[in-house]
C-alpha cells in the first residue's frame, strides 16, 4: 500500500483547508491562478496517463464510462455549487445547512478520486502521476472549502471538518487497495471506475479554464501562463517511465 503518498495527500489537503482558518481568505487572483495550474496539470495527467490505461483495459466501453463520469460530476456540482473548480459565491452559502450540502457533495467527489489511486497500472508512472494531480487539485479545493466552513462554523469545528475532508481521499485509496488484494471483484470495479473518475476530471479541469477567475470568461495572460505550466508539469511525468 502507498502509505507515504496517502499521508502527503492528506497533508496537502489539510494545509489548503487550514490556510484560510489561520490567515483569512487568500487573494482571489492567487486562488484562480492556482486553480488554473492544478486544473491543467490534472487534465494533462488524465490525458497522458489515465486515458491510455483505460482504453487498453476497456477498449469497447471506456468512452461510455468517460461520458458517465463527466455527467456524474455535473450532477455532483449541483450540490457543491462548483467549489471543486473554484466557481462559488459565498453569498447564501454562509449558513450551516448550505455548507453541509456542499461538504457532502465534495466528500462524494473526494471518495471517487481516491479509489483509482492505489490501482496497479500497466505503466508504473501512472500511479505517482495521479497522486501528484490529485494532490495539486485538493490544495485549492480544500482552500475554498475552508473559506466556506469558516463563515458557517467556529474555527475549531471548521478545522475538524477540514481534517475529516482531508482523510476521505486517502482512506478511499487505502480501502480500494485493501479490498483489491483480497477480492477480485474490487479490482474489476476499480477498472470501471477509472474512466468514470477521468470523465469527472475532464469536467472539472475544463470548467476551471473557462469559468474560474475570468471576467466574461476571458483568459488572461497570467492564467494562460499558469495553464501552460500545469501542462508542462504533466508532460514531465512522462519521464517517470
Amino acid at each position: 500500500m502507498h502509505l507515504l503518498p496517502d499521508l502527503l495527500l492528506l497533508l496537502a489537503s489539510f494545509a489548503g483547508g487550514a490556510l484560510p482558518l489561520i490567515s483569512g481568505p487568500p487573494a482571489a487572483h492567487k486562488t484562480h491562478l492556482l486553480l488554473a495550474f492544478s486544473g491543467s496539470a490534472l487534465l494533462g495527467i488524465t490525458c497522458l496517463h489515465l486515458l491510455p490505461e483505460t482504453f487498453q483495459d476497456l477498449p469497447e466501453h471506456a468512452g461510455v464510462y468517460l461520458l458517465a463520469g463527466f455527467f456524474l460530476q455535473l450532477l455532483i456540482q449541483r450540490t457543491t455549487h462548483g467549489v471543486e473548480h473554484g466557481h462559488v459565491h459565498q453569498e447564501g452559502h454562509g449558513h450551516g445547512l448550505a455548507v453541509t450540502g456542499i461538504f457532502a457533495g465534495l466528500a462524494l467527489h473526494a471518495f471517487m478520486e481516491g479509489l483509482p489511486l492505489s490501482f496497479h497500472y500497466r505503466d508504473p508512472a501512472t500511479g505517482p502521476s495521479l497522486y501528484l494531480a490529485v494532490g495539486l487539485h485538493k490544495l485549492p479545493e480544500a482552500m475554498i472549502l475552508g473559506v466556506l466552513l469558516r463563515t458557517a462554523y467556529s474555527r475549531s469545528k471548521a478545522a475538524g471538518l477540514i481534517l475529516l475532508f482531508s482523510c476521505i481521499t486517502p482512506a478511499a485509496a487505502l480501502l480500494a487497495a485493501f479490498l483489491g488484494i483480497r477480492y477480485g471483484f474490487m479490482a474489476k470495479t476499480v477498472t470501471v471506475l477509472i474512466p468514470v473518475v477521468a470523465g469527472a476530471f475532464i469536467h472539472i479541469s475544463t470548467t476551471i479554464f473557462f469559468e474560474s477567475g475570468t471576467k466574461h470568461h476571458l483568459l488572461s495572460y497570467q492564467k494562460i501562463a499558469a495553464m501552460a505550466a500545469g501542462v508542462a508539469l504533466a508532460a514531465l511525468t512522462l519521464l517517470l517511465h
